[in-house]
């Protein structure tokens, strides 16, 4: 290999005082090599005079050989390591409407940290159908929203998120907040069961309680049918109130977020995994243990 170095480093620069310098070493030793290896080939490889160097007809043949065997040498670390690397495991992880931006941000830490093991991708849903992929083993994790009772599942919260309502804003000009009374001429509206999380059946008793007794179900889980229903002034719902959250751009003109000063609820969202995929040395215990760390420290806002 040394001499099939030097060979090439010579025959780069057809100067042997250059190629000498670049191989960090003398002419001398450089000029001997490249005899070795000419006596041993059984061929001249270079023609000499005191004013150039040019290759032999068998020294051009010889240097294409060279490179590729000096390339095949130099790839055998990184082919080496790719031999014996464990193979990667494709994973879901499963991802609700409307996740914030600060838990995305701690999705793609997590994908960069299991990536030597495992390429995680993402599965949209609705917090019960991700649950129960969960549960059933197509999905190794998700976000969901809380409350989740299942005695098979870990669940770590993760973020708890104010709410607001979300009303006409021609209606309430110039407020910072209202009350449960100012609403209570305006019907709520909420996106239907199957994509509304469980904790929003009890925003819905308590607003019942309140004297907020108009309601409004739509045939759709789009949400931005729920804001044109809000926009057109007949209606109010409760969504994230932090500016970040991605729900707000479902937001139409004439709609905005307030505070709801005698009623402050939280939406929670949760990490759950099967706890028998993430212990004693189950599939899933790496992830899981990067998964941990990385959602580790719950957030506010």
């Amino acid at each position: 290999m040394l001499h099939l170095r030097y060979f090439v480093a010579v025959a780069e620069e057809l100067n042997f005082s250059q190629a000498a310098r670049k191989l960090h070493m003398a002419a001398s030793p450089l000029s001997q090599r490249i005899k070795d290896l000419e006596r041993e080939l059984g061929h001249e490889l270079f023609e000499r005079t005191t004013h150039r160097v040019e290759l032999t007809p068998a020294g051009t043949a010889l240097l294409p050989l060279a490179r590729d065997v000096l390339e095949r040498v130099n790839a055998i670390p990184w082919r080496l390591r790719e031999a014996v690397r464990p193979r990667r495991n494709t994973e879901f992880i499963g991802m609700p409407a409307g996740v914030h931006p600060y838990l995305r941000d701690r999705v793609r830490l997590l994908e960069s940290a299991s990536r030597e093991a495992f390429e995680l991708k993402r599965w949209p849903g609705t917090s019960a159908d991700l649950v129960t992929a969960v549960h059933d083993g197509r999905l190794a994790l998700t976000l969901a929203r809380l409350p989740v009772s299942d005695p098979a599942l870990e669940i770590i919260e993760v973020m708890t998120e104010r709410l607001g309502a979300a009303v006409p804003a021609d209606r309430f000009s110039g407020r910072e907040s209202v009350a449960l009374d100012d609403l209570v001429n305006l019907s709520y509206v909420a996106t239907p069961n199957d994509a509304t999380p469980a904790y929003f059946d009890e925003i819905d008793a308590r607003l019942n309680s309140a004297g907020v007794r108009k309601r409004i179900r739509t045939n759709t889980a789009d949400y931005s049918g729920v804001s044109e229903l809000i926009s057109g002034g007949i209606a109010f719902s409760m969504t994230m109130l932090s500016p970040e959250s991605p729900m707000h751009l479902y937001r139409l003109d004439n709609v905005v977020v307030l505070p709801v000063a005698d009623f402050q609820p939280a939406l929670v969202t949760g990490l759950l995994y099967r706890k028998d995929r993430a212990r004693g040395g189950a599939d899933l215990e790496g992830l899981v243990a990067q998964a941990r760390e990385i959602f580790g420290e719950a957030i506010s806002v």
